[in-house]
């Protein structure tokens, strides 16, 4: 069998979550970057492996997926390994559904709204847009709220175990607590934030996502 391969950039929340699940099934796997923003746009070689010029991008025996949930999916079901999908049907659902709500409602205020404005331009000598910073965190707010009640008591967001929707939540929280106003907004969250301090401090999402 021969190793799989990620295509992308160490920055991309959504490579982190291919990295994160490769790491947590002790997959043996090769790297190559592609910086989708260089001058001049994803490389022509790129646009064949993911037609939207996106990564990340997968190979592994034949096998060439774009879509990182989709990819996690394929890792967790062809690779032995503690599965990271949960058997019952309800609670499997309940997973589904944060990486849903991540994807269609948190992603956006929380890496671009927060992360990129209020962290990323400053460090790139560009000004913040206040205005986007405010809108991101009304609706950063009602995401994280959603999600701690995903959670509810539970160590993780599909129950007892560490799931795909855990890998797929944390490169996404990792980057919005570096935004001050991110931070305090998990915080104000109490179970989410318990979640998140636990998760941080596995092997995997301390390399992967800080």
């Amino acid at each position: 069998m021969t190793r799989p391969v990620v295509y992308g950039a160490g920055y991309s929340a959504y490579v982190r979550i291919v990295l994160l699940t490769l790491m947590e099934k002790g997959v043996a796997h090769d790297v190559v970057e592609v910086d989708v923003f260089a001058e001049g746009g994803p490389p022509a070689e790129h646009l064949v492996r993911h037609p939207f010029g996106k990564i990340p991008a997968f190979e592994h025996d034949g096998v060439h997926l774009y879509e990182a949930a989709a990819i996690a999916r394929y890792i967790d079901e062809a690779f032995p390994g503690p599965s990271l999908q949960p058997a019952d049907p309800r609670v499997r659902a309940r997973m589904a559904q944060a990486i849903g709500l991540l994807d269609s409602y948190a992603y956006r205020p929380w890496v671009w709204g927060l992360y990129v404005e209020r962290v990323s331009k400053p460090k790139r000598g560009l000004a913040a847009d206040e205005a986007a910073i405010a809108a991101a965190l009304v609706k950063g707010e009602t995401a994280a709220a959603a999600l701690e009640a995903i959670l509810g008591p539970h160590a993780f967001l599909a129950g007892d175990a560490l799931s795909l929707a855990d890998l797929h939540a944390a490169p996404m929280l990792g980057y919005l607590v570096k935004a001050p106003e991110g931070g305090a907004l998990v915080a104000s969250h109490p179970r989410l934030g318990r979640w998140w301090r636990d998760l941080s401090q596995r092997p995997s999402v301390t390399k992967v996502c800080t």
